[in-house]
């Protein structure tokens, strides 16, 4: 998870959400919604975490929507990541979806 965050921090994500899902879903245990200010930037995030996830743990997560890159969905086993232009994370919404009262907000570095 951490090594998520840090990616994402990394390559200038905005607005980085971490949700708890232990205990609350069976398809991962915690999922990362984070922004990225332009198409080119959304893809750039995304495969910059593929890529790192791959070299450091051998972790091949499954990627969708990086063709269009309004938002990109990385399923890394345990973690489920996000990234959105702003925009498009406005109209969906998913914080509000999974969010607990409880969950963290990463502060901007």
């Amino acid at each position: 998870m951490a090594a998520v965050l840090a990616s994402v921090d990394d390559d200038k994500a905005e607005d980085i959400v971490q949700i708890d899902l232990r205990g609350r879903s069976d398809v991962a245990d915690y999922m990362v919604i984070c922004s990225g200010r332009s198409t080119r930037q959304v893809a750039a995030i995304a495969e910059k975490l593929s890529e790192r996830l791959k070299t450091a743990f051998g972790i091949n997560a499954k990627m969708e929507g990086k063709e269009t890159a309004d938002w990109v969905l990385l399923d890394a086993g345990d973690v489920i990541v996000h990234v959105f232009r702003p925009e498009v994370r406005e109209f969906y919404q998913l914080e509000k979806m999974w969010q607990p009262g409880a969950a963290h907000r990463s502060p901007q570095v």
